[in-house]
């Protein structure tokens, strides 16, 4: 028997952490598995993308019409990242997930430290990107496109840091920046589950409706509160984060 007033509210939530600074798959992923504790793990991960790209799309659409998206730099960055997604997964083939862990807990220390000390990181636009910053878009995107196919927890989050440390960008475009690439590669990953398996349609798309409405709530806080309301959002989602690697590192 499905719960849906555990259901519901987390895809609520998942969405509105979405559309503000990522990491909506910490809070559905778990609800999925303790409601479906003896479907395969990865009819639940396409389950979840169901449910995701409804909130993602609704935040990538709101953000458009308010901020300008850097398009010279997001393209090539969305492009990038879907190849290296797919370079990423293949890795699988060659090395094991687990040895990313500590790698991964070190540089997400290093991005906390780094936004919490650096008071004025993504406060404002810092420079005007042009089209010399295409191709290190394309690389920044190739990279996180690699680790979101091979490992994947904190991609939003890196995205975000990546955008307003090396482009110059504030937190509010650095969001609706990270939402295109998210959308890319979510929508990448239905086709791939989909393709491969069953995805429990009814649930994800019920879901959907819960993250689009969770969704349009962050992207209207996000918008009315600007960027250092995304900045504390931002902190908190990697602490959490964080203890959430450490935990699966000890545990």
């Amino acid at each position: 028997m499905i719960d849906w007033t555990i259901l519901a509210p987390a895809a609520f939530f998942a969405g509105m952490v979405d559309a503000v600074v990522g990491g909506g798959g910490l809070i559905q992923i778990p609800v999925l598995l303790s409601q479906f504790p003896q479907t395969a793990i990865p009819i639940l991960f396409g389950t979840n993308k169901v449910s995701s790209i409804a909130g993602t799309g609704a935040a990538l659409w709101r953000y458009a019409r308010s901020v300008r998206i850097p398009w010279a730099v997001v393209l090539p960055a969305t492009v990038a990242a879907l190849l290296g997604a797919w370079g990423g997964a293949a890795l699988v083939a060659w090395l094991p997930r687990e040895t990313m862990r500590p790698l991964v807990i070190v540089m997400m220390i290093a991005v906390a430290l780094y936004t919490f000390m650096k008071k004025d990181l993504g406060q404002q636009v810092t420079r005007v990107i042009d089209g010399r910053d295409r191709w290190k878009g394309a690389l920044f995107g190739g990279v996180i496109g690699v680790y979101d196919g091979f490992f994947g927890p904190g991609t939003g989050s890196f995205l975000i840091f990546g955008f307003v440390r090396l482009f110059g960008m504030d937190f509010v475009q650095g969001s609706a920046s990270a939402k295109v690439i998210n959308f890319a590669t979510n929508l990448s990953a239905i086709a791939f589950f989909a393709s491969h398996g069953p995805i429990l349609w009814q649930v994800g798309l019920i879901m959907a409706v819960c993250n689009l409405a969770g969704s349009w709530m962050g992207t209207h806080l996000a918008l009315k509160h600007g960027a250092g309301f995304i900045r504390k959002a931002f902190l908190g989602v990697v602490v959490v984060l964080i203890a959430k690697q450490l935990a699966d590192l000890l545990g």
